[in-house]
């Protein structure tokens, strides 16, 4: 049987995240799948590479959710997960979601449309695998 493709994917962060989850609890889930992602792609994009395509897909997410907005400016060295912590703990639980889903969706198309989506499947794909295991562990923040 196969699998959805991750892009048909909705909610990337609802085996993360329960319903009802505070803001905090998805502002943990949404860095640690950064977390992932960033130990994932940094071998292949590098660090950088993957820190341009997270700042892309803020600037890009921000229409839909506004406080995004501006988390994209500054450097491209690393991605700030204390700052996005921070921001997403500030929203409803909800919103904490739908914005946390449309960043990682939009990263998705994103890397999708520069390495195609097969191999952007191959990559990601262990990682929403992964989201449905149960909450994340706590994890130190870089």
């Amino acid at each position: 049987m196969e699998r959805p493709q991750i892009s048909d994917t909705a909610a990337p962060l609802a085996g993360r995240v329960g319903s009802g989850a505070t803001a905090a609890q998805v502002a943990d889930a949404l860095v640690a799948t950064w977390q992932q992602i960033d130990a994932a792609l940094t071998p292949i994009i590098g660090g950088r590479g993957v820190a341009a395509l997270y700042k892309r897909s803020l600037y890009l997410s921000a229409p839909a959710h506004p406080w995004l907005a501006g988390m994209h400016e500054g450097s491209t060295a690393a991605i700030d997960l204390i700052a996005l912590r921070s921001v997403v703990s500030q929203q409803s639980g909800d919103e904490a979601v739908q914005g946390g889903n449309t960043l990682l969706l939009t990263f998705h198309k994103l890397l999708g449309s520069l390495i195609g989506l097969s191999l952007t499947e191959r990559l990601l794909r262990p990682l929403w695998a992964d989201s449905s295991s149960g909450p994340p562990a706590q994890d130190s923040i870089r």
